[in-house]
């Protein structure tokens, strides 16, 4: 687990945002991120981009934790209700896997367990090892 979270702190954009990956294993991540003023959107509500980012990572993380790279080929999230302080948890669960494919299905939540968003995704999985990507 101590090397997956030290190739994801690799991802600079994630690491801006303030994201912490918490926990993963194969198939499994749970990220989480601080609601701060930079998150906020003109409406006072965490942005819609820094709420997939969150779960875009938990998301990498779950499907790159067997050691080959695992690409997204497809994305999709729904918001369902403004995350506006404290902190946002993003928990990504695999659905299904194949030698060639994986979908994930992610939950954000906020401080009180509400369901924020739900993300799901589809990796296409490579047979490229993680540490030739270093």
């Amino acid at each position: 687990m101590e090397d997956l979270k030290r190739f994801f702190k690799k991802d600079n954009f994630a690491a801006h945002s303030g994201i912490e990956l918490l926990e993963v294993s194969p198939g499994y991540a749970k990220t989480r991120m601080e609601i701060k003023e930079k998150h906020l959107n003109a409406l006072r509500a965490v942005q819609g981009g820094a709420i997939f980012t969150l779960a875009d990572l938990a998301f990498a993380a779950a499907s790159n934790a067997y050691g080959n790279a695992a690409v997204g080929i497809n994305a999709n999230i729904s918001y369902v209700k403004a995350g506006t302080k404290g902190t946002l948890t993003a928990e990504a669960k695999e659905t299904s896997i194949n030698p060639k494919l994986a979908t994930y299905t992610v939950n954000v939540t906020d401080d009180e367990g509400d369901l924020v968003a739900i993300f799901q995704g589809m990796v296409y999985r490579k047979k490229v090892p993680l540490e030739l990507l270093d």
